[in-house]
């Protein structure tokens, strides 16, 4: 058994503010018992391009990933960043970021799938191709808590990443997001339960909430599903925390009373290789 605490938030463009609020949390939550946290997609920098181009450093340089770093240590709690620009030689990638209770960067996964989408909101456009470059691997990490699959937002409407991720081993499939109002109120727990039923993995997804400076709403609803897809903890739209009792037993006992896996009939060619940071 393991407890992971999930923090919802309504971050702005400026760190400081945002790191201040995530440590408030990671210690409510570490004095509840939760063993690990997960924040959402930009978590630390929600903005605009020139936010997060200027607030962008290098992996595992900076002050921001310093501050993280303190963070877990300070409560002893894995941290899971949901995203963070990180600079590279060619661009900007927005990147998960994972750290152990000694504050050491565990993992890093770089958002594969650019939200390149209109949407019927205020905001409308969404283009972040234009902010980011996309990822090129999958990543897994094995953590005291069982295999973590590490996924970001938009990530969550292509299956076969998914497919891929419980190939690799994952038993837990994390997705932090920003999801906004109308996409989140029309397909976001529909397609966090089937990834869940799909991969039969635990699913941590924690999601932005709220209206951010500039006028994006964001959909909240950050939840823990099973891997049966039943959704055993939850949140509604504002700011707030939550923690949530992840159970391996569960899972073995689904995958071994249905075993898809073993059935699936169809052969993914493209299987990534797990790395390790």
């Amino acid at each position: 058994m393991s407890h992971v605490g999930l923090i919802q938030m309504t971050s702005v463009p400026q760190p400081e503010v945002n790191l201040s609020f995530i440590e408030s949390q990671v210690s409510s939550l570490a004095s509840q018992g939760a063993q690990w946290i997960v924040t959402p997609e930009n978590a630390i920098v929600f903005g605009t391009k020139q936010d997060y181009h200027t607030h962008a450093e290098y992996l595992g340089e900076g002050p921001v990933q310093q501050t993280l770093s303190d963070i877990a240590r300070k409560y002893s709690v894995w941290l899971v960043a949901g995203s963070f620009p990180i600079r590279t030689q060619s661009g900007v990638t927005t990147t998960m970021l994972v750290y152990n209770n000694d504050g050491e960067l565990a993992a890093s996964y770089d958002k594969l799938h650019m939200f390149d989408v209109d949407v019927d909101d205020g905001h409308r456009r969404y283009r972040e191709s234009e902010i980011f470059q996309p990822g090129e691997q999958i990543q897994v990490v094995s953590t005291p808590f069982g295999e973590l699959g590490l996924s970001i937002c938009y990530d969550v409407r292509f299956p076969h990443l998914y497919s891929a991720l419980r190939n690799l081993g994952s038993q837990i499939i994390l997705v932090p997001a920003a999801f906004t109002a109308v996409t989140g109120q029309a397909h976001w727990e529909t397609l966090l339960r089937a990834r869940a039923i799909e991969t039969q993995c635990w699913i941590v997804a924690v999601n932005q909430g709220g209206i951010h400076p500039g006028g994006r709403e964001t959909w909240g609803h950050s939840m823990v599903i099973d891997p049966w897809g039943n959704i055993v903890a939850g949140l509604e739209q504002a700011p707030a925390n939550l923690i949530a009792q992840i159970d391996p037993d569960l899972l073995n006992e689904i995958r071994t009373s249905m075993p898809v896996l073993a059935h699936a009939r169809f052969e993914n060619h493209f299987l990534p290789k797990k790395s390790e940071l």
